[in-house]
């Protein structure tokens, strides 16, 4: 089996594709999983590479949203989702915002405050445009009604030494990219998006702790091809639940700084579809990218 993913190879997004896979192989009666990365335009390369596989079982996705729903806004592709079948998610992550210890903010509404002070000169960074990291600080925006000026760098990676460099005063970047400099106290949690705190990090404050309810999580699971039989995807769909619910992947994806969570395919598109709703939403008011693409 060939498991499609958008993440560079040797990326962190690389690295959680292939532990999964490894992972993913142990409940699959057999057949061995090789991944393949196709990397590409904000990931619809990969999400078009997948929809266009024969429905054979031979080629799965490795898939994330709100990367999905955001490319069928942005890339004027409303049919995209319908092309692909949702099998569901093992893992959710966080975004996180951060700032360096060496000269830190205080809080994300200390983050606010100055911004508003500045008149928009604070300068965050975030992976590229129509990233879920980068999404959350647009919506972030709209709730607190501050403008901020993002700095989209060309990776996660890129945007956390920019940070830690002292050219950016604060990042917005999902949690498995920071929480290595988080422990080691080289960056300072500002807030994370999500409704409750994390085992992981339970000292960072969650956003809501400083009046922004926002909560914006990158979940990722298989997909398949649109047309795959159902012979096809229940056994895929049983071992993926397997891998959810087992001890050692929890285990590996908490050290990765991801929660391993279950939710089923019809879940999965459920919140997919919303998502796609609010970006849209966001998209006709502030469109994240400019005639160009960037």
């Amino acid at each position: 089996i060939t498991m499609v993913t958008a993440a560079p190879p040797g990326t962190s997004g690389d690295e959680i594709a292939r532990s999964f896979a490894q992972s993913l192989a142990r409940f699959l009666d057999g057949p061995e999983i090789q991944v393949r990365n196709v990397s590409g335009d904000g990931g619809l390369t990969a999400l078009n590479a997948l929809a266009q596989a024969p429905p054979s079982g031979a080629t799965i996705g490795w898939v994330a949203t709100p990367v999905l729903p955001a490319r069928t806004v942005d890339r004027g592709q409303p049919h995209l989702q319908s092309t692909l079948t949702l099998l569901g998610s093992v893992q959710r992550e966080p975004i996180a915002f951060v700032a360096a210890a060496t000269d830190p903010l205080d809080s994300v509404h200390d983050m606010i405050e100055r911004a508003n002070q500045d008149g928009g000169g604070l300068p965050l960074g975030t992976p590229p445009p129509g990233s879920p990291s980068h999404l959350a600080v647009l919506r972030l925006q709209v709730m607190t009604q501050t403008r901020l000026n993002i700095i989209a760098f060309p990776s996660a990676s890129a945007a956390r030494r920019a940070l830690l460099g002292g050219n950016v005063t604060a990042a917005a970047l999902p949690l498995s990219d920071v929480i290595t400099a988080l422990r080691d106290d080289k960056l300072v949690g500002l807030g994370i998006a999500a409704h409750l705190r994390s085992d992981l990090l339970p000292d960072v404050p969650i956003l809501s702790e400083a009046g922004v309810p926002l909560s914006a999580w990158v979940r990722r699971g298989l997909a398949v091809p649109a047309s795959t039989s159902r012979e096809i995807m229940e056994p895929l769909t049983a071992a993926l639940r397997s891998v959810a619910e087992d001890a050692a992947y929890r285990a590996q994806a908490e050290a990765l700084g991801l929660v391993a969570s279950w939710s089923d395919g019809s879940n999965w598109t459920a919140q997919a579809e919303l998502e796609r709703d609010e970006l849209a939403a966001l998209w006709a008011t502030d469109p994240w990218l400019n005639a160009t693409g960037q």
